[in-house]
C-alpha cells in the first residue's frame, strides 16, 4: 500500500510539472508588450490604453500599461522599466516626442521592437513603425467646417477668426496645424477671413501640453485686447479640451446668451463632454479618431514584427523623425457634426446613448 500510494503521488507531482511547464511554455509564447500613455486628464488616451489592452490581451500577450500623468521624467523612468523587465515591444504616445533617444538606443540594444502611438516619436533612429491616424487630414477636416459653418464657399464674409495649435513638443500639432491652414490661408489671403489678433503661425498660437486652461486664459486675453467692438466669428481648435476651454472664456462675456451666438467652433476626438456641447450648440465640430481601429492596426504591426512577417505600412514618405522617415501606417479621421453624431458614434458602438442623456 505504502509503494502504491508513493506511486500515485509521484506520477501526481510529474503531471502537475508537466502541466505548470506546458502553461509556462505557452505564456513565454506570447511576451509582454510595453504600453507607455501620456496621461489620463483626456478621455481619449484612457479609451486608448483600455482598447490597445484589450486587443493584444484577446491575441494572447501580456501587456504592461503605464499613464505618466504628462510628466516627461515620470514617462522615461516607465520606459526603462520596461526595457529593463525585457518587455519584447514598446508602444509608445510620447509627451515629449524629442526626449526619448537615450532609452529607447538602450531598448535597441536589446533587440525591443518600438512603434510610435499616434505621436511621431522624432531625433531617432530606433523607432521601428508609426501608427496614426493621417493629421494633416485632420486640420483639413477641421477648417472644412470653419469654412461650411460660416458659408465661406458661398462667398459670405469678412469674418473674425482666432488660431489655435497644439502643443509644440507634439510633432501632431504641427500636422494639425498645417493641414487647416492649407484651407483657410487662402481666404485669409482674400480678405474673407481677418485674424483679429493678428496671431499667426505655431511659435504664437502653440497650448503648451495641450492645456485647455492655458487656452482658456489666452481666449480671455485675446477678447480684452483686441474685440472690445467686434466678434469673433470662428476659433480654430485642434482638440476638444481647448475648445472646452476657449467656450468657457467666450461664455463669460456673453458669447452663446441674448442675441450674441457663438462662434464656429472645431476640435477633435470626440469627447463626451464636446459632443454635449455640438448638441447645445456651443461647439459646431470635432473630429472622430476610432481607437479600436488604432489599436488593432498597432496590435497588427506586434504581430507581425514578433513573427518576423512584413509589418503592413501604408505611408513611406511623410513622417520624418528629422534622423528617419518612419514607416506609417495612416487611419482616416472623420469630422462630427450635430447631423451625423449618432450614425458615426453610437451606431458605430463607440459610446452609448446613455452617455449623452
Amino acid at each position: 500500500m505504502i509503494n502504491l500510494k508513493s506511486t500515485l503521488m509521484a506520477l501526481a507531482l510529474a503531471t502537475a510539472m508537466t502541466t505548470a511547464s506546458a502553461v509556462g511554455a505557452f505564456a513565454q509564447g506570447k511576451p509582454t508588450v510595453g504600453i507607455a500613455m501620456p496621461t489620463k486628464t483626456s478621455a481619449r488616451w484612457i479609451d486608448d490604453g483600455n482598447n490597445i489592452v484589450k486587443v493584444l490581451k484577446e491575441r494572447g500577450y501580456g501587456t504592461d500599461l503605464q499613464y505618466a500623468g504628462d510628466n516627461i521624467p515620470n514617462q522615461l523612468s516607465q520606459i526603462e522599466n520596461m526595457v529593463t523587465k525585457g518587455d519584447k515591444v514598446l508602444v509608445i504616445a510620447a509627451i515629449d516626442g524629442t526626449t526619448l533617444s537615450d532609452v529607447l538606443k538602450q531598448a535597441k540594444a536589446k533587440g525591443i521592437t518600438v512603434v510610435a502611438y499616434d505621436r511621431l516619436i522624432r531625433d531617432t533612429p530606433n523607432v521601428d513603425y508609426y501608427a496614426t491616424f493621417d493629421n494633416f487630414q485632420v486640420g483639413v477636416l477641421q477648417a472644412q467646417s470653419i469654412e461650411q459653418g460660416l458659408g465661406l464657399k458661398e462667398g459670405k464674409g469678412p469674418f473674425n477668426i482666432e488660431l489655435f495649435g497644439g502643443s509644440p513638443d507634439d510633432n501632431n500639432a504641427f500636422f494639425f496645424y498645417n493641414g487647416a491652414m492649407s484651407v483657410l490661408q487662402p481666404y485669409i489671403d482674400s480678405g474673407k477671413l481677418v485674424i483679429g489678433s493678428g496671431q499667426k503661425g505655431m511659435d504664437k498660437v502653440a497650448t503648451l501640453r495641450w492645456d485647455p486652461a492655458t487656452a482658456q486664459a489666452r481666449m480671455d486675453n485675446l477678447l480684452s485686447a483686441f474685440y472690445g467692438k467686434k466678434r469673433v466669428d470662428a476659433v480654430l481648435s485642434p482638440y476638444d479640451g481647448l475648445s472646452i476651454g476657449i467656450i468657457s472664456s467666450l461664455k463669460g462675456v456673453g458669447y452663446g446668451s441674448g442675441d450674441q451666438k457663438m462662434p464656429i467652433i472645431s476640435g477633435q476626438d470626440s469627447e463626451v463632454p464636446s459632443v454635449k456641447a455640438i448638441l447645445r450648440g456651443e461647439q459646431y465640430s470635432s473630429i472622430f479618431k476610432d481607437t479600436r481601429d488604432l489599436a488593432s492596426v498597432t496590435a497588427d504591426m506586434v504581430d507581425a514584427s514578433l513573427s518576423g512577417k512584413e509589418v503592413s505600412v501604408n505611408d513611406t514618405k511623410t513622417y520624418n523623425n528629422g534622423v528617419k522617415v518612419v514607416p506609417s501606417y495612416l487611419l482616416k479621421p472623420v469630422v462630427v457634426y450635430k447631423s451625423n453624431w449618432e450614425k458615426t458614434l453610437i451606431d458605430s458602438g463607440y459610446y452609448k446613448r446613455a452617455q449623452f442623456e
